[in-house]
């Protein structure tokens, strides 16, 4: 579908912080987006290996945080998960040496908030994609490794895998305004991470799944399926804000603006009780 269109928002402060606003895409999040990845309705960003999805390109690490919680999970994580697991991991681990760079990861350059370009750690690339992406028959499926281990043994997702990784198809953005009295608040805006939410390159991608209509196939909206990794972008308090207004919203079929994809698609009148 095109991108642009009208698009319904809702905006609250965080109860449990005044100096905090969320703004919240709610065409996006009353959506009935699905990931396809691993299926025949997943096109790929490349169409010459669509068995990787959006995965082509390697994950950049937010902070040290996300860095650890990829090592415990690469630690804990059986083989048999993944395909390109590297020879030396084992070795790694064992020798737990933190001044050797982990055999998954490699030095690569991200722009600043100042556009000047800074030394960012992203995951390797193997055969033209991640090297945690599985690809076409591998036993334990098409995709990511991370993601069908944590699926498998329970895992919150949103540990186990990169933060880029699991926000996706979510898109958060974040920064400091000076309210009309003066006072500086922090904004938060949740949306979806559509083309061009991905710089230049995006418009290039071969294909994209939040605006395909055969990715909006989700008997559950986005605030939903996706509340697991909402509550992580927002806290617990100011998602049940979000879902309480999807919630009556939903009640009284009040969508003034629905996701073109989703109404293409032909998805809804789900039961929010």
């Amino acid at each position: 579908m095109a991108p642009d269109f009208p698009r319904e928002w809702f905006e609250f402060v965080n109860p449990e912080d005044p100096l905090h606003t969320f703004s919240i895409d709610l065409t996006w999040v009353e959506s009935h987006w699905n990931c396809m990845f691993g299926t025949t309705a997943c096109h790929g960003i490349d169409a010459t290996q669509s068995d990787v999805g959006c995965c082509v390109h390697g994950a950049y690490l937010a902070d040290e945080e996300d860095r650890d919680q990829l090592y415990d999970a690469v630690a804990e994580m059986p083989p048999k998960f993944w395909q390109n697991r590297p020879d030396g991991v084992d070795a790694y681990i064992e020798a737990a040496d933190p001044a050797v760079l982990e055999p998954w990861l490699e030095w690569d350059e991200l722009d600043g908030d100042d556009g000047e370009p800074e030394p960012a750690l992203k995951t390797i690339t193997t055969g033209g994609a991640c090297i945690f992406a599985n690809r076409a028959g591998w036993p334990t499926g098409t995709g990511c490794a991370l993601h069908q281990w944590a699926v498998s043994e329970g895992r919150d997702l949103t540990v186990a895998k990169p933060e880029v990784c699991w926000q996706v198809p979510l898109r958060r953005h974040e920064a400091y305004e000076d309210r009309s009295d003066g006072v500086e608040i922090l904004r938060t805006t949740i949306g979806e991470y559509e083309r061009r939410s991905w710089g230049n390159g995006g418009e290039d991608f071969d294909w994209w799944c939040t605006g395909d209509a055969g990715c909006h196939t989700n008997a559950n909206p986005v605030w939903l399926s996706q509340k697991v990794e909402l509550i992580a972008l927002m806290g617990e308090a100011s998602y049940e804000v979000l879902a309480e207004h999807c919630r009556r919203r939903a009640s009284v079929n009040l969508q003034a603006s629905p996701h073109p994809a989703t109404v293409k698609a032909g998805v809804g009148g789900h039961d929010v009780s």
